[in-house]
């Protein structure tokens, strides 16, 4: 039996583009995080006590949703990671399910991709 896996220099091209992808990932992430811890930002600390009421559900609200943004970053940036461990290891772009090769244009759109269509097709 033939193994099926993607060849050194195909690795390399998806090595090049995930790692590229992190990078904008932390990047984002860094953001992120320095938007939740308030620096540099324009609070309503020092005008009215009414409109400081008014904004403080809105900033609630903001900080949810940006920490919901933080987290699914966190969670991709975790993904990008381990599809360079399976770079390492040979064994990127093959299914988890049916054991074929992932496409090449399905791996170049989602990079950290485990399963081909038919198998998430399945789901």
């Amino acid at each position: 039996m033939t193994e099926i896996k993607y060849s050194a220099s195909d690795l390399e091209e998806f090595k090049a583009l995930i790692e590229k992808k992190l990078e904008l990932a932390r990047e984002d992430l860094s953001q992120l995080r320095a938007s939740m811890s308030h620096k540099n930002d324009n609070s309503t600390e020092d005008t009215a006590p009414t409109f400081k009421m008014m904004e403080d559900g809105s900033e609630t609200m903001s900080r949810e949703e940006t920490a919901a943004l933080a987290a699914r970053q966190e969670k991709f940036i975790i993904n990008l990671e381990n599809a360079l461990l399976r770079i390492k290891n040979k064994t990127y772009g093959i299914c988890r399910v049916t054991g074929k090769l992932i496409p090449k244009d399905r791996l170049r759109l989602v990079p950290h991709a485990t399963l081909s269509m038919e198998a998430k097709q399945r789901q």
